[in-house]
């Protein structure tokens, strides 16, 4: 049974990231514990630490100190190497392998990526590691600047040097490829391996082979003059601005980076106001060549502009630094969310992820962790991609979420505000967000106002609602976003961020109504503890429910809790357990069980029982020693909001717990509430969350 995996190149560049950061997020879907290590690092520069093994370590938040990803740099192995002592550095990454390997199900390995050796020399080396190891591999060669022919042959040779070595290979890439050949590309390494070795082709993705405003500041070390909060900007094209202005404007690009000597005001003001222009693109940054900073009256005026890119200043000649620029290879870093998440979701699109993991996991592992939860969410959502409204575009947590989603590729999404607002917004916060695939709608301005007006007027005329009356809510974002989701115009919303529960809830209450088998609207909380999921209901609805609603509460949050991959173990919460306790409380939870036994026979329910009796196995088993759900509840249902929303409130800020939620139960379509302290993570798990319901649970 393997443990891991060993990811190992053909060449230098060859889009390794895109990979790891995919498998892994395939990993943690699949297995509770995933590590993640690399026997050979690059020699740190200057102190700095390796930039892949912070990214992977920090996006996927994983418990693993630095110093035990690695085994050992470049230049320490070469010695070693020389001196005839290989056996001794594969000593030290067996060692480092084992402590990993003993602290995860399983362990992702990346293999090495570096310049210097040759490519033979490399491979050996990787075929040494993985074999000694004893895990089985997946390999991947770019396929830039090679014939098909090349790429194949390429491929297979390092295939077979693996398996010379008994070294089980599972899967094969072809990374960078043209789009149109993808197909051409699979279908000759297809007949070229053994029908076992999984073929994936992956085509070139210019956004993540371009680098970004900070990776030329640290190439050239430059100093940052304005914009230092928009490093992230990509570098889609770069021109030298030697001309004059009129005519070195009609060079400009999209996201085009303007290389200019300092003293050349002209070039930088006018690229500035073009960046602004609606008749230019936009630029992404500026480079001030020879060392010379602008006047201190040009640096005010600049200073005082709305819209900053990134201004840095070099020292080096024009054509010096433009050559460095055109030389620097892009590289994915842990604080460009943006980058990382649109590798894994091209990962996820063009390989087959179903077929990959059954090759990877050869076990199955106890419980639903975590990331295990979230990873299955996201993955769920995706399968029938919902429309979600989110009306509160006025809230820049909002559009940071909005702008995460779609680099997810999971929702689609309308905003509701003002367009040019929401635009400022988005260049203020230093976001990419995709306007022709964000539908943004301003209540007044939008097509279907009247009706949706009207539509409420007949809906609720009978509580003497006017038309006038009618209108007036609908320029109200809750309302606007509501009907949107009765009239089918988008799936499910989410909001709450700027409003109150009751603002967010009422319009659904009044016109989206309950399901014909639900009396009551309730909520449930997802709390991602440390090594399992718990579903905590009603932790935000009904302060004092009754025996009949608290019943339908349990249900409600059972089968919410099996729609979500968590087997469904009902405690019923109350000050005491099974038959002991005594009075109008606990009679109520005792009651609300029996109820729900003769409703869902199939159910596990134990009921009254106190939480620690309902989580913890030694004092389940001590106080109810006969029931199946004591000291393994994965429900957990309070007696009253007031017990409930301070116990998930302890929970989350003493353990550390994520709680996502509360998700709306009982409504005829999703509408979810969320917290005004809300952060942007809580944003992105309730929009999947809302998907997944709008799916049709």
């Amino acid at each position: 049974m393997s443990k891991a995996v060993y990811i190992a190149t053909s060449d230098h560049n060859s889009g390794k990231s895109i990979i790891t950061l995919g498998l892994m997020s395939i990993l943690i879907g699949k297995t509770a514990k995933v590590g993640y290590f690399r026997p050979i690092v690059e020699d740190f520069i200057d102190g700095e630490l390796d930039n892949h093994i912070e990214t992977v370590l920090s996006y996927f938040n994983l418990d693993i100190k630095f110093e035990d990803a690695y085994a050992i740099t470049k230049s320490k192995l070469i010695k070693k190497k020389n001196k005839g002592k290989i056996g001794e550095v594969l000593d030290l990454i067996i060692e480092k392998y084992k402590k990993l390997e003993e602290r995860f199900d399983f362990v992702l390995v990346e293999g090495t990526s570096f310049t210097g050796e040759g490519t033979s020399i490399e491979l050996d080396l990787n075929v040494l590691i993985a074999k000694n190891l004893g895990i089985p591999t997946i390999i991947l060669a770019s396929g830039v600047g090679k014939t098909l022919e090349e790429l194949v042959d390429n491929l297979y040779l390092v295939y077979d040097s693996f398996k010379v070595k008994d070294v089980e290979v599972l899967s094969v890439f072809a990374n960078k490829v043209q789009p149109e050949n993808i197909e051409l590309v699979t279908k000759s390494l297809q007949k070229s391996l053994p029908a076992n070795v999984l073929v994936n082709t992956i085509p070139l993705i210019s956004s993540l082979n371009n680098p970004t405003m900070q990776e030329i500041v640290n190439e050239l070390d430059a100093k940052v003059l304005f914009g230092g909060n928009y490093l992230n900007n990509e570098i889609g094209h770069f021109s030298v601005g030697a001309m004059q202005l009129h005519n070195y404007l009609v060079h400009l690009h999209d996201n085009a980076l303007v290389i200019t000597p300092g003293d050349r005001s002209d070039i930088i003001l006018g690229a500035l106001q073009a960046n602004e222009s609606a008749n230019y693109p936009t630029i992404s940054g500026i480079i001030l060549t020879g060392n010379i900073v602008p006047e201190e009256s040009i640096l005010k005026l600049i200073e005082g502009l709305s819209a900053i890119v990134p201004i840095i200043a070099v020292d080096g000649g024009t054509y010096h630094i433009t050559n460095k620029i055109g030389k620097i290879k892009s590289e994915i870093y842990a604080n460009n969310t943006h980058k990382i998440e649109t590798s894994i979701s091209t990962f996820e699109k063009y390989v087959d992820n179903d077929a990959l993991s059954e090759r990877l996991i050869t076990f199955e592992a106890e419980g639903m962790t975590p990331k295990m939860f979230q990873y299955n969410m996201v993955k769920r959502a995706k399968q029938h991609r919902k429309h979600i409204v989110l009306p509160e575009g006025n809230d820049e947590r909002i559009i940071v979420a909005a702008s995460r989603l779609m680099d997810m590729n999971v929702v689609d999404i309308s905003i509701i505000g003002d367009k040019k607002q929401i635009e400022n917004k988005v260049t203020e916060l230093g976001i990419t967000l995709d306007f022709s695939k964000v539908n943004i709608i301003n209540p007044i301005e939008s097509e279907f106002y009247e009706d949706y007006a009207n539509t409420y007027y007949e809906l609720r005329k009978a509580k003497n609602v006017s038309i006038t009356m009618a209108r007036d809510l609908m320029e109200d974002v809750s309302y606007f976003g509501t009907m949107m989701v009765y009239k089918g115009h988008a799936d499910g919303m989410v909001s709450g961020a700027a409003h109150t529960t009751q603002h967010t809830i009422l319009p659904a209450l009044q016109f989206i109504k309950t399901k014909p088998n639900s009396s009551v609207v309730s909520s449930v909380f997802f709390m991602c503890l440390e090594d399992r999921v718990s579903v905590f209901g009603d932790c935000a609805i009904n302060p004092n429910p009754t025996a009949e609603q608290l019943a339908e509460i349990a249900i409600s949050s059972a089968e919410s809790s099996a729609a979500f991959g968590i087997e469904p173990k009902i405690a019923m919460l109350s000050y005491s357990s099974g038959a002991s306790g005594k009075g109008d409380e606990v009679d109520k939870v005792r009651t609300a069980t029996e109820i729900v036994k003769q409703r869902r026979p199939d159910l596990k329910i134990e009921g009254p029982i106190q939480y620690d009796a309902a989580v913890d196995r030694a004092v389940g088993k001590s106080k109810m020693p006969d029931s199946e759900v004591a000291g393994q509840a994965s429900v957990l249902i309070f007696p009253d909001l007031n017990t409930g929303n301070n116990t998930y409130k302890a929970v989350q800020r003493e353990t550390g717990a994520l709680a996502i939620g509360p998700m709306l139960q009982g409504l005829n379509k999703p509408v979810n509430d969320l917290s005004r302290g809300c952060t942007v993570d809580d944003i992105i798990n309730t929009v999947v969350i809302t998907a997944i319901q709008a799916q049709g649970l």
